[in-house]
């Protein structure tokens, strides 16, 4: 019986997948544009084992590193002892939840920046709205790889693609691009991937009005399939890191968007 969460046409895709991999490992069938590159790890956390295969196939026809784990439990030990560069995460886990799981990493500095993307069944926009305070990406089943893949790369670029060497300083806020630091009067705040990316957006423009529909492209990407609603929980989280001293440096502006005080 075919597995709801997959496309139609990647249903005989798997036993293909296993057949090939027997003969010919995934390393010597990437391409070789692939293979020069700095190999990113991935965890992907599913327990449906097809689903696994086929994302890691996909993933791994990039040149990217793999990882499965089948449970909450076994993701969060894989990342205590190993370096991943992105996790791929599923809601709907046997034991301790997706949601659970990346509770407890954004809780724990060493490894609350790693990029996390909900692949899940749960579409409804409570669940996108709940999953987009945590992961910096959501995907709903049943799913592309190849946009899949597309999501990854985009989300990887935007992590090692600052390039600013310049700080910014908004009253008592200071933003290091380059490191990914955000200081609230002279100490550090741990944001998440997201709210680091509005932040930085606002602070360059202090003043200026940003619609929800702009933050949500210039943060995710155009087209991307999230409500405008989305953006507000990420200000409102923010706020709260940024904390009274400076949360207030953020205006709503009724009925458009958001702005950060030109003169803080």
């Amino acid at each position: 019986m075919p597995i709801p969460s997959l496309l139609p046409c990647e249903m005989n895709f798997l036993k293909v997948y296993s057949d090939i991999e027997k003969i010919m490992p995934p390393s010597e069938f990437v391409e070789p544009r692939e293979q020069v590159m700095n190999v990113a790890r991935i965890l992907i956390v599913e327990d449906e084992e097809d689903i696994a295969e086929l994302v890691r196939y996909n993933l791994r026809l990039k040149g990217y590193a793999v990882i499965c784990a089948g449970s909450g439990e076994d993701a969060v030990r894989m990342i205590r002892s190993e370096r991943f560069d992105l996790v791929v995460l599923d809601i709907m886990l046997p034991g301790m939840s997706g949601i659970d799981v990346a509770k407890k990493l954004r809780s724990e500095p060493e490894f609350q920046n790693i990029p996390i993307i909900m692949l899940t069944a749960r579409g409804e926009e409570p669940d996108v709205v709940s999953g987009l305070a945590l992961a910096d990406d959501y995907v709903t089943k049943p799913f592309s790889p190849k946009i899949l893949s597309a999501r990854i790369s985009a989300v990887l670029r935007r992590k090692s693609g600052a390039t600013e060497k310049d700080i910014l300083c908004r009253g008592e806020i200071s933003i290091d691009p380059g490191r990914r630091r955000v200081e609230v009067c002279g100490e550090p705040v741990d944001l998440s991937f997201t709210e680091f990316q509005i932040l930085t957006m606002l602070c360059k423009r202090p003043g200026w009005v940003f619609t929800r529909s702009q933050i949500v492209d210039a943060v995710r990407g155009d087209n991307y399939p999230v409500t405008e609603r989305s953006v507000d929980v990420q200000i409102v989280g923010l706020r709260k890191k940024l904390g009274s001293s400076c949360g207030h440096y953020i205006e709503t502006v009724r009925s458009v968007g958001y702005r950060l005080k030109e003169n803080p």
